[in-house]
């Protein structure tokens, strides 16, 4: 368990590290815009700083979600509950754990 409790620890890790840096990208991109009159809904050029603030919004909560899960799943680790299947109780397969270690179901649920 002290090995998925270090994956998981990682994986929190460079979790906050990509959401440090999108917060720090949309700020950039809403602090450019704010005294720019652009009319950027209509620029032929390419993508709108709108859609841009879009995407980068997306990711962020993105992250913050894979945040959660990764809590809930040091969570299962601390009450001895990691590898449970939340709805059907049976085992999870040490595979999925590996491959995607905040899995709270089994393949079959």
């Amino acid at each position: 368990m002290e090995e998925t409790r270090s994956v998981l620890e990682q994986e929190r890790q460079a979790t906050l590290d990509r959401l440090t840096a999108l917060t720090g990208d949309f700020d950039r991109i809403v602090d450019s815009s704010r005294d720019s009159n652009a009319d950027d809904e209509h620029d032929p050029e390419g993508a709108t700083i709108a859609f841009e603030r879009s995407q980068v919004d997306a990711l962020i909560h993105q992250a913050r979600a894979h945040l959660t899960e990764i809590e809930a799943a040091l969570t299962r680790l601390a009450d001895d509950t990691f590898g449970v299947c939340a709805k059907c109780g049976g085992q999870i397969l040490k595979a999925r754990l590996e491959a995607r270690p905040t899995a709270r179901t089994c393949v079959t649920c």
